[in-house]
């Protein structure tokens, strides 16, 4: 450029820089485009942010299942502990014997009740409950008809829900 004269306002030697190809950018189109630019952008974050809470929930399970039964596993241990212990003794006596497989049993139940399995072994005279009871045979009782008359097998609940249904027989109608 020129030197500007010295009379001349400097405003006047400087050319515009709008043409008729140049297009007047509204300051509210500017604004909203920086909204948009914005948006966009918490968008893009939340979405990457959801797929990696998903992942991780993906994995979280994963590891779940796999590693379900380790509790279980781990409290079944003692158990097999006195299984080997008892198998070790060569001369044990009957008693022993079976003092230590009482021993052993109770070790059993504690494990199970704490890893809330429980038994079903429903009292001669109760109700047949289809839902926890399988019925092997229906026989002639003196007792009202659909009630238990024997349990054949015990069945088992795991946190309420059915493992094994009990096998028992049935009163048949009269």
């Amino acid at each position: 450029m020129e030197k500007p004269e010295e009379n001349q306002p400097l405003n006047d030697q400087i050319e515009p820089t709008l043409g008729p190809e140049t297009p007047v950018i509204d300051p509210r189109i500017a604004e909203l485009e920086a909204k948009q630019a914005e948006l966009s952008d918490a968008y893009l974050r939340a979405k990457a942010e959801a797929e990696n809470v998903r992942r991780r929930a993906d994995e979280e399970m994963s590891k779940a299942r796999k590693f379900a039964v380790e509790s279980f596993a781990e409290s079944l241990l003692p158990v097999k502990d006195s299984l080997e212990a008892a198998l070790a003794i060569e001369n044990a006596t009957p008693e022993q014997l079976r003092e230590g497989t009482h021993a052993t049993l109770r070790q059993l139940v504690a494990v199970l009740e704490r890893n809330k399995v429980l038994e079903i072994a429903p009292a001669a005279g109760a109700k047949f409950d289809p839902h926890q009871h399988q019925a092997i045979s229906v026989v002639p009782a003196d007792q009202e008809a659909n009630t238990v008359v024997a349990v054949l097998q015990k069945g088992y609940l795991i946190a309420e829900r059915v493992l094994r249904p009990a096998l028992v027989t049935v009163a048949a109608p009269k």
